[in-house]
């Protein structure tokens, strides 16, 4: 794991707000700040709440012990601090920065930024090896070269670190005189190969995910010599977080369920085609126009990236008030996405920051460490629900975290007119159970016979419809179920010591067979250093799994004591 170098884009030097981006490897995403599609200029953020700081905490981290905690070395400035916060004291000091082999050239290969190896001056006039680098990168995209044939620039909108946003007119076709926002890309600052795949998938994501009600509409992708210019629609409403502020920092619950349904359903979408925004923030969404009624569109694709449904991504991208502690330890997928809309329903809510420091490091220092403050004024008074809805969203283990589609379920959200899409958990969960053993099937349906709340909350039988058309063989509803129950999720609920033991019971009368250490090992595949771990799991009675073998059976616990990873 490498260090993590933090990147500020303040917009003013009052705004707070900080976009960080690294990598540990230089054919990951980018190194950059992320750019408002929407080119409105930032305000400041919403009122600075201290997260409230407790040890231990209640949420443990899933991650192996020894993992640094800090992702930002030393030498690295903090962003500008807005106003002053109390002083805070942690009752232990924050481990240091991991001693992973150091990244700066990583960082500045992929900035373009590299200072030339030492050595003698070229010959023959040659050029610097940089020059030489950049003078043979291929610069064509191969997207129409008639920009100014189609469209007619307006005002400039909004600057950016690697471009500007300008509203324009269309000119001729079927979109004559729509106006439209031009996203203009200097190729003098696609420096390195990365920095051109970057744009490369940017447009191919936004082609991708083409079609959905709340995403921001692409239009076209032109160039010519000197830039690369994006096309896509025009929204003239201003930013979530300017409506935000305009109502004096928080929204009532029934205006925020409103907003807060519009993001999960976008992203779900997202999630389902395969993309993870890895940028959600408020800045982020836009309102198409002035009206109250107008619709929210996700913007902002810089950051994104494709992932497969068992990848994990290692570079650390976002913003920093929204970034996950999964993301801090470098080994993330789509649950990072979902915690941030769990900060921005927290900031919907209560009109301040779950997690907020002067510095980056103390942003991520609360990420890790600290608890949501849902104790101090306006939190007394909003709904039970509600708070249990952004708790689930704020669970520092990514496992127990709702889906976009299960949050949409949620009993605060909950609304049966409302279509559910498909999830893309279920299908992760339904590929295992098909390639699961015997055994643990039945592990898992002696569960699913008794989780009945937890499956009409996740509305499992409107699921096992939207799937009915994708399915290439029948299963019957009791074995869907089962395939389709996640055990890290029915683990973060207030009543899963219970449902564990009930389903104990069943399993015990109609699955629980003598097992040795060794057949148990390769259940988990497992090697044998993890024989000492697991055997406090089979009883010494009758050779079966106990209670506690079961639940640990169950959600397929990392063994750390093995030194053996597995998924």
């Amino acid at each position: 794991m490498g260090q993590c170098y933090g990147k500020t884009n303040p917009t003013n030097e009052n705004d707070g707000t900080t976009t960080i981006v690294a990598t540990g490897n230089p054919n990951q995403t980018p190194l950059r700040p992320s750019t408002p599609r929407n080119g409105a200029v930032r305000v400041p953020s919403v009122k600075n709440t201290p997260a409230r700081s407790s040890n231990p905490s209640p949420w443990p981290s899933p991650y192996p012990h020894g993992v640094s905690a800090s992702p930002l070395p030393g030498g690295v400035s903090p962003s500008p601090a807005r106003a002053s916060t109390p002083r805070r004291f942690f009752r232990r000091p924050f481990p240091p920065p991991s001693p992973a082999k150091h990244i700066a050239a990583s960082l500045a290969k992929r900035l373009g930024g590299a200072k030339p190896k030492e050595g003698p001056i070229p010959e023959h006039g040659g050029m610097e090896p940089e020059q030489q680098q950049q003078q043979s990168l291929d610069k064509s995209f191969g997207y129409s070269k008639n920009f100014g044939a189609k469209y007619e620039l307006g005002k400039e909108v909004g600057r950016g670190h690697f471009g500007h946003t300008c509203s324009a007119r269309v000119k001729k076709g079927e979109f004559k005189d729509q106006p439209v926002a031009v996203k203009i890309i200097s190729k003098a600052k696609m420096t390195t190969a990365i920095s051109i795949e970057d744009v490369r998938r940017e447009v191919k994501i936004l082609k991708a995910l083409s079609g959905h009600k709340h995403l921001v509409k692409y239009y076209d992708a032109c160039e010519d010599a000197n830039n690369v210019y994006i096309v896509m629609e025009l929204c003239e409403g201003g930013e979530l977080l300017d409506k935000i502020l305009a109502r004096g920092g928080r929204y009532t619950e029934e205006d925020a369920k409103a907003i807060v349904v519009q993001i999960l359903s976008v992203v779900s979408f997202c999630h389902l085609q395969g993309v993870v925004h890895r940028d959600l923030k408020p800045e982020n969404f836009l309102f198409t126009s002035r009206d109250d009624d107008a619709d929210m569109k996700l913007i902002d694709f810089g950051l994104s990236d494709f992932i497969r449904p068992d990848e994990r991504l290692n570079d650390i991208v976002g913003s920093a008030y929204y970034v996950a502690p999964e993301v801090l330890h470098r080994s993330y997928s789509l649950e990072a996405d979902i915690w941030s809309i769990g900060v921005i329903s927290y900031i919907l809510l209560c009109g301040s920051r779950p997690f907020w420091a002067r510095t980056e490091s103390g942003i991520f220092r609360a990420v890790l460490r600290s608890d949501p403050n849902f104790d101090d004024l306006p939190w007394p008074s909003v709904t039970p629900e509600a708070k249990d809805f952004v708790k689930r969203l704020l669970n520092k283990d990514y496992r127990k975290r709702m889906t976009a589609v299960q949050a949409l379920t949620h009993p605060w959200l909950r609304d049966d007119s409302r279509p559910i899409p498909l999830d893309i958990l279920v299908y992760k969960l339904v590929k295992a159970y098909l390639h699961a053993t015997p055994f643990k099937r039945a592990a898992l349906k002696a569960l699913a016979r008794h989780a009945t709340d937890a499956m009409r909350e996740m509305r499992i039988p409107d699921i096992l419809n939207t799937m009915e058309s994708l399915a290439y063989r029948k299963m019957h509803f009791d074995e869907f179920c089962a395939a389709a129950i996640s055990t890290y999720q029915l683990e973060a609920l207030e009543g899963w010591d219970q449902i564990a033991s009930t389903a104990f019971e069943h399993f015990e009368r109609e699955g629980n067979r003598v097992i040795s250490i060794e057949e148990l090992a390769r259940e988990l595949n497992v090697g044998p250093s993890a024989y000492s771990f697991i055997k406090d799991w089979i009883r010494n009675s009758d050779g079966k799994l106990s209670l506690l073998g079961y639940t640990k059976f169950l959600h397929g616990v990392t063994l750390r004591s093995s030194n053996t990873r597995h998924h």
